[in-house]
């Protein structure tokens, strides 16, 4: 069974092991779960909603394919990166958690990264301290010392959804180093950093490894689920790591892409390099060893699902996503003139760290439609992604192949067909997804599995898009065109 902790939604899958066939998934809430903005650049979750939601959605799937208690091997978890949970003794959480479109903390960031040296930063935690978890608990540290004192244990939300099913407060190395808690020159704790930011090494929560026994259900979870306690948690890793994963993504030169949520191109390298303006994130991949060592450089863009949910909401209303993905081909490459600049959900990497809000750009109120509209929302989503691929090709990493799962934005053939023509390279879109991902991360991590590609039985290949001569001249027209007015918008 696998579990994937998203900012919109729950999603749960039952993978047969024996055959590696997909069986049954299940999600909730129906509509999105809120996330809570009480200033500007803020974005917060209640931890136990998620919880909440989990139970829901494992009801839902138990309705979709029936199963006994004692049908289920073994449990993964997939989650939203980069968020930060604070529990106190008693392990429940003292304040909303700071989730990964949050921007509070960028201004802390950038003063570690002055102060301690963008060398030595680089260096040692191959990112600026930006954005990330680190940071935002330095935000609360200084914004909220009441709550900060109370702190027993700071968690990602991956590790507070494995809290509340085994009762037990861990982490991975993959998990401390999405929150830039990891040194990797020292292969230790960042506790230069930690110490900078005034932080307690004492509060980050002991490390399990990314596959393996990393609890058991308790009964009182085991209890709401209707799962055999005992049943073992042996996987867990962030959205993005675990998306790779879920798409066979393990070795260097290796690419994946999902554009639900946010918009991510993820690379597998062997070697700790970095971007020098932090634009790009190495994290410490699901698969790295010591003697093995495997680096996932993460490209991410904030405004890729809200800004599809943002246009269907305001100009499609109770049409599907289908009906809208429809309407947008109707209109011409380059939607006549009309340019989006999808960067309206907090501060983007891609752009160090500056938040200069979402544009579209060149409508005529003659000529333009809403399929105009749809058509450049999903350009400027494409556009925004190759545009950090381009920054990870100084890092080692050349687009020939990406894999995809065929979800979320990947369901439209105009955007994997502009993604394809633009970057020049084959676009492979499998059945699989983040809590299917987590599911043979579980089998793995049992050993029911004994080796990486055992785990893939099962999964399977569902459309290639090939890049096409024609579109790609004109796809790239309009790409440096887009590229101008960027330039001109974060100046």
């Amino acid at each position: 069974m696998g579990y994937d902790i998203g900012s919109s939604s729950v999603k749960v899958a039952l993978l047969e092991a024996e055959s590696g066939k997909p069986l049954a998934a299940a999600f909730s809430p129906a509509s999105e779960m809120d996330i809570q903005a009480p200033r500007p650049g803020f974005a917060e979750q209640d931890p136990e909603l998620w919880w909440q939601e989990l139970i829901r959605a494992t009801r839902e799937l138990r309705k979709k394919h029936p199963f006994s208690k004692d049908d289920i091997g073994a449990i993964g978890i997939s989650y939203q990166m980069h968020g930060l949970v604070c529990v106190d003794k008693d392990l429940r959480p003292l304040r909303p958690a700071i989730i990964w479109c949050d921007s509070r903390a960028v201004t802390y960031g950038n003063q570690a990264f002055e102060q301690l040296g963008h060398s030595y930063c680089l260096e040692h935690f191959l990112n600026s301290p930006g954005n990330f978890t680190a940071s935002k608990l330095k935000w609360v540290k200084e914004n909220e010392p009441e709550i900060y004192k109370k702190i027993y244990r700071i968690l990602l939300p991956g590790d507070f959804i494995a809290l509340k099913l085994t009762g037990e407060a861990v982490t991975t190395v993959s998990g401390l180093s999405e929150g830039i808690f990891w040194d990797y020159k020292e292969n230790n704790i960042a506790k230069s950093l930690l110490d900078f930011y005034g932080i307690d090494t004492g509060l980050l929560a002991p490390t399990v490894p990314t596959f393996g026994e990393q609890g058991e259900l308790n009964t009182a979870a085991g209890e709401l689920l209707d799962i055999a306690a005992g049943t073992p948690v042996c996987y867990r890793a962030g959205d993005q790591p675990n998306n790779a994963f879920s798409l066979h993504v393990l070795e260097p030169g290796e690419i994946a892409a999902t554009a639900g949520t946010s918009g991510v191109v993820y690379g597998v390298t062997d070697r700790a390099s970095y971007d020098p303006l932090s634009r790009v994130n190495p994290f410490v991949h699901v698969n790295h060893l010591p003697g093995s060592p495997r680096y996932g450089i993460l490209m991410c863009l904030n405004g890729t699902g809200i800004l599809n949910s943002w246009l269907k909401k305001n100009f499609f209303g109770k049409e599907s996503y289908a009906d809208m993905n429809a309407a947008a081909e109707l209109a011409a490459p380059g939607a006549d003139g009309i340019y989006c600049y999808p960067f309206g959900n907090g501060a983007e990497r891609i752009l160090e760290n500056k938040n200069p809000g979402a544009e579209i750009r060149g409508i005529d109120f003659n000529r333009h439609s809403r399929n105009h509209v749809a058509r450049a929302a999903q350009e400027g989503i494409v556009f925004s992604l190759i545009y950090g691929t381009e920054i990870m090709q100084p890092m080692g990493l050349q687009l020939s192949r990406v894999r995809a799962g065929f979800a979320n934005m990947f369901l439209s053939n105009l955007f994997a067909r502009s993604f394809a023509n633009l970057s020049g390279c084959t676009v492979e879109l499998y059945n699989t997804d983040g809590a299917l991902g987590a599911a043979r991360g579980a089998g793995f991590g049992v050993k029911y599995y004994p080796g990486y590609k055992d785990c893939f039985k099962g999964m399977e290949i569902v459309q290639r898009v090939d890049p096409q001569v024609k579109e790609s001249e004109r796809i790239r027209e309009v790409y440096q065109q887009w590229k101008e007015g960027l330039i001109k918008l974060i100046k």
